[in-house]
């Protein structure tokens, strides 16, 4: 699926909820994640592996292509702009400290989808000017999987969406028991690993779907 839907429809309905894999949280093999995450009606997943080699992250996501294509799903890299590129991903994620928007943009043409990662209002402004497709923005809430600092909460997300008309996904210990609040803030998707990858993912993915209104399948 080449991200060439409109930004507007980009997170809607189930693609409202953005998986990110994580080996170490789930103790699955990646394609079994990824594999259960889209049966459950996951339609947005970015392969976040910082275990692996370049080489076997690569080798990993062609063998995944065929699963995204089956169920139409979004398939985004974290970090590595030339990984996806070479498999054709959906797109890729991007950290404050990773390539420029605007360097990645020359690289992947202007049909590929770019996130970037934002910890304030100037990174999630300057990202956006620069020309990426969605920011993400948090920590939200306290979160084990990632050290990004101390939680941003509901209201800076909310502020940040008064300024940023691009899709805004929150990020960082969101579960079922947040995420409703979360998209009362503004955001357009919500981005989960642990939430999701601890414990059983169909069940998991299906209490975000109902919490969050959604029709997963």
């Amino acid at each position: 699926l080449n991200a060439i839907l409109s930004l507007k429809t980009l997170f809607k309905n189930n693609r409202a909820l953005y998986l990110i894999t994580d080996r170490t949280i789930s103790r699955l093999p990646l394609k079994e994640i990824v594999r259960q995450a889209l049966s459950a009606g996951i339609k947005t997943i970015q392969i976040r592996e910082k275990t692996m080699s370049k080489k076997e992250l690569y080798m990993e996501i062609v063998c995944l292509k065929p699963l995204f294509a089956k169920h139409r799903a979004l398939l985004i890299v974290n970090d590595y702009v030339d990984i996806a590129l070479a498999v054709n991903a959906g797109g890729v994620h991007l950290g404050q400290e990773d390539m420029p928007v605007n360097e990645a943009r020359k690289i992947l043409g202007k049909n590929k989808i770019i996130g970037v990662s934002t910890h304030s209002l100037k990174q999630a402004v300057e990202a956006e000017r620069a020309g990426a497709d969605y920011i993400g923005f948090g920590p939200m809430f306290s979160t084990a999987t990632k050290s990004a600092g101390r939680p941003k909460g509901i209201n800076a997300l909310r502020e940040i969406r008064s300024y940023i008309r691009i899709p805004l996904i929150a990020i960082g210990g969101i579960t079922v028991d947040n995420v409703s609040g979360v998209f009362n803030a503004g955001a357009d998707a919500v981005a989960a690993a642990s939430g999701i990858l601890s414990g059983d993912i169909k069940t998991n993915a299906e209490e975000f779907f109902r919490r969050m209104n959604i029709d997963g399948l």
